[in-house]
């Protein structure tokens, strides 16, 4: 059963931005994770994440204070804290694959970005999406 396309959804966000960019962008747009694209090709290259961006700015904060918070994350790009090493998903990919991932990632991501043949990002699946699929299907006459 392949319906990706059925439940991607998301945005993403230049490796050229800030960690304050990602931030303010979370907060708009309510969302916890972030595909990251090059600004040159738009290709997807990284993967960042509400967890790993707080981690991120608590460690600033422990370390420079409040005052200089604003400061770096304003100046910390990205690309020093995405994370690259991230599994990705074909937009006809079987939803097996996509369970087993969840199984077997429980503490990992909590994501799957969707690619197309060039790499692009097409969107995400979060475990979220993943669990309202399931329950529409059931739910199905």
């Amino acid at each position: 059963m392949t319906l990706i396309g059925h439940i991607i959804n998301g945005i993403g966000i230049s490796h050229e931005a800030s960690l304050k960019d990602a931030h303010l962008l979370m907060q708009s747009r309510n969302v916890r994770h972030l595909p990251v694209v090059s600004e040159s090709t738009g290709e997807f290259i990284g993967m960042l994440t509400h967890k790993k961006m707080i981690a991120t700015v608590l460690t600033m904060l422990n370390k420079y204070g409040q005052g200089a918070l604003d400061r770096k994350e304003r100046y910390t790009p990205i690309a020093e804290v995405m994370d690259t090493q991230v599994q990705k998903l074909g937009l006809d990919e079987p939803l097996t694959i996509v369970v087993q991932y969840f199984i077997d990632n429980k503490h990992a991501l909590g994501c799957l970005p969707v690619v197309d043949e060039q790499n692009q990002v097409l969107g995400i699946v979060t475990s979220s999406d993943f669990v309202k699929l399931c329950q529409r299907l059931l739910l199905q006459p």
